[in-house]
């Protein structure tokens, strides 16, 4: 009798090499249930996929600093506010006004600089919630790390719209229409005039992300795969909460319109 014989609770899938960190990157764009497979195994390592988010974001920053330049991002933002918030800033005393638009760039500035570290209190907030929402409201029994490792591969598509984002700032002869909140044409709303649209429709239609829904399908198979539980059950966690957001961003725009 082999040694396999008299081991019934051997597991050839488990006893087998972890995948290399390029592979769980490449597989999570061309067969993606076998990174969360790897990850389920117990290869929770997240550094990779930090790190590409990171040079790209970093070159986009370069990119925007460059040729749009941070003071014309916030000139912009500005620009775009609604009557109601641009009432408000006008009423301001010159030196609060200067004040203000002082702090904003350093803020802008800072919030790209400080990228990478946002990404992870990010990952860690949204991770917990998830680990919170598979497990105990879908009988899940994934541990954070696995699904923290999830949350990095499933939004590793995002490069492909910093990449976009990119393309866009050089390929744009007016830096004066450049909208940082919505840089790339990955929804609806980038077709539409910012101005002239309803700020509670323009906020809907900016959810319709293809990049982003994206994400979430793969975040949703990603902790289900962790998780043990149903593909389904992932998915009404991560749409149901996504769902969620969507509904106070736009309700938030609709009051402040």
């Amino acid at each position: 009798m082999s040694d396999l014989e008299v081991q019934p609770g051997f597991d050839p899938a488990a006893a087998s090499p972890g995948l290399s960190q390029m592979q769980r990157v490449t597989y999570t764009f061309s067969a993606p249930s076998k990174t969360f497979d790897d990850i389920k195994r117990g290869n929770t390592s997240w550094w990779m996929p930090w790190l590409i988010m990171a040079i790209v974001g970093y070159l986009f920053f370069a990119a925007v600093a460059t040729k749009i330049t941070m003071q014309t991002v916030v000139d912009n933002q500005n620009r775009m506010m609604s009557e109601k918030q641009q009432d408000q800033m006008a009423k301001m005393p010159p030196e609060s006004k200067a004040m203000a638009a002082k702090w904003t760039l350093y803020i802008t500035e800072g919030v790209f600089a400080a990228g990478p570290v946002f990404v992870l209190i990010v990952a860690a907030v949204v991770s917990l919630v998830l680990w919170g929402t598979i497990n105990f409201v879908f009988g899940g029994k994934a541990k954070f790390g696995g699904i923290f490792a999830v949350w990095f591969f499933a939004n590793l598509p995002s490069i492909i719209k910093s990449l976009l984002g990119i393309v866009v700032v050089y390929a744009s002869g007016t830096p004066e229409t450049f909208n940082i909140k919505n840089f790339a044409p990955t929804n609806v709303a980038a077709f539409l005039p910012v101005m002239e649209t309803n700020k509670a429709l323009y906020s809907l239609a900016s959810s319709l992300d293809v990049i982003n829904i994206w994400s979430l399908f793969l975040m949703g198979m990603g902790i289900a795969i962790v998780a043990g539980v149903k593909r389904s059950s992932g998915y009404i966690a991560v749409f149901g909460w996504w769902a969620l957001i969507v509904l106070i961003s736009v309700g938030y725009a609709a009051a402040t319109s």
